[in-house]
């Protein structure tokens, strides 16, 4: 059976996520994605992270083997091709370059902020991985909504 390589930076870094979803998967490791931000977006459901070109900045993400009844399943959790479109991209493991998936959300999506049981769940991933805070915390101060004017 033919696997691949799936980047996670969202709630997919939780293993017990991961483990309902997706029972095959395999976790191989940690990265960083570079001259990407991670930002989060919103739908008509809530606003979740995605990530975009930023030169100099780094994402942290976490690696997973995944077979296909896997993809399948991530492909129906993020609403792949409407909410999410995929996207290859080559980074580092171990000093060694490897190609991964990635799920990514449409640019013209709207930010703005995430539940607070989903920031959790990357807060608590980045501390488990021990990935830099601020990262997350710029993400979520950038995400802000300024100028919204609804604020009866």
């Amino acid at each position: 059976m033919k696997t691949k390589l799936y980047i996670a930076y969202g709630s997919n870094m939780d293993e017990g996520q991961m483990a309902f979803r997706c029972p095959k998967a395999k976790l191989k490791g940690v990265s960083e994605v570079k001259d990407c931000r991670l930002i989060f977006k919103g739908s008509k459901t809530g606003a979740y992270a995605t990530i975009e070109k930023a030169k100099g900045q780094k994402v942290p993400v976490v690696l997973w083997e995944i077979e296909p009844t896997d993809e399948h399943n991530l492909d129906r959790y993020e609403g792949f091709p409407t909410f999410y479109y995929k996207q290859w991209l080559e980074l580092d493991l171990d000093g060694e370059k490897i190609q991964g998936m990635v799920y990514m959300m449409d640019h013209d999506r709207k930010l703005g902020q995430p539940s607070y049981h989903y920031y959790k769940t990357l807060e608590d991933a980045y501390e488990k991985f021990g990935f830099d805070k601020a990262i997350l915390e710029k993400a979520l101060e950038d995400s802000s909504v300024e100028g919204d004017e609804d604020v009866n």
